[in-house]
């Protein structure tokens, strides 16, 4: 069922887990499906001997996509008209997260209804991973 602006207010607030505990497997299907093979992601000894990390980690893309999973989960598929992102910390095998959308406002434009969020995607030590904003449109 569609969500609608009647049922929102500037600050609600919603929360959805969208991993916990994250796999070396799931970030190695990611970068399948991605194309994107770059070592830091793929190769742990890669990224512990040669960059220095203490293991490979996920790919900022992967945090957006699982941050913009809680937002077709709450909103619906083809609702979001806007979508953006900044990756503040690196994601590793084994976190948890969890993505926030807080209302920052309700508009209507030429009839139709949209809500405007902003974004946070936290690991399991409460720890922002993923910043951002999105913009939606709701029923009346």
């Amino acid at each position: 069922m569609p969500l609608k602006a009647s049922d929102l207010s500037v600050g609600h607030v919603h929360e959805e887990v969208v991993v916990d505990n994250l796999t070396r497997t799931q970030i190695v299907q990611y970068a399948g499906a991605s194309g994107d093979y770059n070592p830091l992601h793929t190769d742990e000894t890669y990224s512990k001997e040669v960059a220095g990390y203490p293991t490979a980690f996920a790919h900022g893309m992967l945090s957006m996509g699982l941050t913009g999973k809680m937002l077709t989960n709450w909103l619906g598929d083809g609702r979001l008209t806007k979508f953006g992102v900044r990756f503040s910390r690196q994601v590793w095998p084994g976190d948890t997260l969890t993505a926030k959308a807080t209302v920052s406002a309700l508009r209507e434009e030429g009839g139709q209804h949209f809500v405007d969020l902003d974004l946070s995607t936290t690991n399991q030590k409460g720890e922002e991973v993923v910043v951002g904003s999105a913009s939606a449109r709701v029923d009346a």
